[in-house]
């Protein structure tokens, strides 16, 4: 038997209800902030990744899926969003557009060779954001804003967003310095990875995984006490934007994110779940005002943010968060000979493009074992096709929540379902727990489908 990658998992049922879900919020949010979606290729060329994301970082030095394809070219695939986008943003010149700045959002698969672990897979799911051609500060709180905003509206509660700041060129040149004079004594400590790392880039030894509890990270310099003055006043105008969209964060210093290309505004955004582990970070991002550039563009300042979908469906999960899903069906049409069965399909196809969930028989069961399907399925509504009732031009329709019966009129059964199931989704938003009594006022857990809470 053919079995999946190691690290790559098959979505269905249930939990595939849930991811699309959250592409549903995540589409919504989105728009309300004026982001217009994008896609790039799955596939790159591997020079935008070892050029873009840096040959010190490890998704670059371990973890990216290089090959040589049949014409000869080295590529990749993808390993994060950015870099794509910012291709993508070079080769259109989205630059010239008088809509400024330009503002994206992407969700799709990315790709990583390294060991599957719980919330880290080899092919992972990740939407994120970029605002291209904005230097403003206001650009980074909105980013952030944003990102926990989406965050809570999916239900998850306890959100702490982590910020700092790795200064202009300058100050970053200066840090750098620190800690090659600081490391330089104890380098031998470290991995060999941090012992390449020293000169080429040492604040990938702040992000090593491996000597990430060498008490010697501890004492390092933090980038905040080389900030130059300008670099300074920009942090501080992140923070008063925070405050004023009521962002609670906190600054921490240790924070540098692992990829090369950021500079000035760097975050990570934390969960906290029950059982979600040490690592609690659910995304994070920040500034990259060289990127463009760097890929051979007009210099443009750029800031982003990136969230594993994966790991955001998990903490979902481990906080309990009860979300909307559709788990059922509107109608299901059972029939015994194949006269029903015909309009069975017809009825079906009417229903379906008037906008209702609608299910049929298609394994040759008998309407015991029909309706058994319908009971597995949720039905809120059965219809038994009799050749009599139709004749009549009738149907016989139940209500699977009342249990009553009634004999309708094929011309209104449209109105008639549309009536019955506008009537129960206003009981369920009055009542907020899904019991029967809807002046219960939410003393029961949420069951209905349209709430989050006891009283939302």
């Amino acid at each position: 038997m053919i079995q999946r990658q190691k690290g790559c998992n098959d979505l269905y049922g249930r939990e595939a209800k849930i991811w699309k879900y959250v592409d549903t919020v995540i589409d919504a949010m989105m728009e309300k902030y004026n982001y217009s979606y994008i896609r790039t290729p799955i596939i790159e060329a591997t020079e935008l990744f070892h050029r873009g994301i840096g040959d010190t970082t490890d998704i670059v030095t371990k973890e990216s899926y290089d090959f040589e394809d049949k014409g000869g070219r080295r590529i990749t695939l993808r390993p994060e969003g950015t870099a794509g986008v910012v291709r993508s943003y070079i080769e259109n010149k989205m630059y010239g557009d008088p809509n400024q700045p330009v503002k994206v959002y992407y969700n799709g698969t990315m790709y990583r060779y390294e060991r599957p672990q719980s919330g880290r897979d080899r092919e992972l799911t990740q939407f994120g954001m970029e605002v291209l051609g904005s230097d403003d500060p206001l650009s980074d709180a909105e980013v952030i804003s944003l990102a926990v905003n989406i965050y809570k509206m999916l239900g998850l509660k306890e959100i702490k967003v982590n910020i700092n700041s790795l200064g202009d060129t300058e100050s970053r040149l200066a840090y750098r310095e620190a800690l090659i004079e600081y490391f330089k004594p104890h380098i031998q400590d470290f991995c060999e990875d941090c012992v390449e790392r020293l000169e080429k880039n040492p604040l990938r030894i702040l992000d090593c995984k491996v000597d990430c509890d060498n008490p010697i990270l501890k004492q390092a310099p933090k980038t905040l006490e080389y900030l130059n003055e300008a670099s300074r006043d920009r942090f501080e105008k992140v923070q008063e934007y925070l405050d004023i969209m009521q962002i609670p964060y906190e600054i921490n210093p240790n924070i540098v994110r692992g990829l090369d290309y950021y500079n000035h505004t760097v975050f990570e955004i934390e969960a906290k779940v029950e059982g979600f582990g040490s690592n609690n970070v659910l995304g994070g991002g920040g500034r990259y005002n060289g990127l463009v550039q760097q890929l051979d563009g007009p210099e443009t300042p750029c800031v982003g943010f990136a969230c594993g979908l994966g790991r955001l469906v998990k903490a979902l999960e481990l906080e309990e968060v009860k979300l909307p899903i559709v788990d059922g069906v509107d109608l299901f049409l059972l029939y015994v000979n194949e006269d029903e069965k015909k309009y069975a399909a017809y009825l079906a196809q009417e229903l379906r493009l008037a906008g209702f969930i609608v299910e049929t028989e298609y394994t040759g069961r008998g309407l015991k074992g029909q309706f058994k399907q319908a009971d597995r399925l949720n039905a809120r509504f059965t219809c038994v096709l009799n050749s009599e009732d139709l004749n009549n031009n009738e149907v016989k329709i139940k209500d699977n929540r009342t249990k009553e019966e009634e004999i309708i009129s094929l011309d209104v059964l449209i109105y008639y379902l549309d009536e019955k199931l506008n009537a129960s989704l206003e009981e369920d938003e009055d009542c907020n727990c899904g019991c029967d009594d809807h002046d219960c006022e939410g003393e029961h857990e949420c069951h209905c489908g349209h709430c989050h809470s006891h009283n939302e």
